[in-house]
């Protein structure tokens, strides 16, 4: 896909391809696993329990683009990368997260309801950024990419409605303490298996110390944005 655009488009792509990288990176590691095992802390059966919900969700990722890049070979009709499609699905079970804790917080109080939500747009808004500029890369047209994006934000409705119709905040933990490690995962494939191997062949230096400075911009982003949760 990014070879059959112009250089300079290509270079600004794979610049926001860099970021996505950084800022599921920065996700991953100072976000979603940071509170999940916030929750299970000091349990070691169940931060073991997390650990093998991460290889879960890699392994599920992986295992999803094997198979639909092995029908492409074989071919069967493919709309575009599958990358994008994996990354529309890790973003709807991430925003389903987002609408039970959303929920669940406006249950414990308003304020802190408000700053939850607040906490949460923050982390989304660069979040974004990077999503948009993955599936542009996967063969998304801007507003395909665009319908996609509200698709998965609605899937934050859903959430907050179970959270609304459970009987506590631990009805919650215990039903879903699996979808932040799980997440994890998938954006782990997403980040270092579909994304990354393509901007690592890049053959000129001084772009790729700009994709590393890149990447290194999308972590910072997301330790920023931690700063407010």
């Amino acid at each position: 896909m990014i070879n059959n655009i112009s250089s300079a488009a290509s270079s600004r792509l794979r610049l926001l391809l860099a970021f996505s990288v950084g800022g599921l990176l920065g996700d991953v590691f100072l976000h979603l696993l940071p509170e999940a095992w916030a929750r299970t802390y000091p349990s070691y059966d169940a931060n073991l329990a997390l650990g093998l919900w991460v290889v879960i969700g890699l392994f599920t990722f992986t295992s999803l683009e094997v198979f639909f890049s092995c029908k492409k070979q074989e071919g069967e009709q493919v709309n575009s990368n599958v990358t994008g499609y994996l990354n529309v699905l890790a973003n709807g079970i991430d925003n389903f997260s987002h609408g039970l804790a959303v929920a669940a917080s406006f249950l414990v109080g308003v304020k802190f309801g408000i700053l939850t939500t607040i906490a949460i747009v923050l982390h989304e808004i660069p979040h974004e950024f990077g999503d948009f500029a993955i599936l542009l890369k996967s063969g998304f047209s801007k507003w395909e990419a665009a319908k996609a994006q509200m698709s998965t934000a609605s899937i934050g409705l859903v959430g907050a409605a179970v959270a609304l119709t459970a009987e506590s905040a631990d009805v919650i933990d215990s039903k879903t303490g699996w979808i932040l490690p799980f997440t994890a995962g998938g954006f782990l494939h997403i980040s270092m298996v579909s994304i990354l191997p393509e901007l690592v062949r890049e053959d000129n230096p001084r772009e790729s110390l700009k994709q590393i400075l890149a990447v290194a911009s999308g972590i910072a982003v997301m330790a920023l944005v931690n700063l407010f949760h």
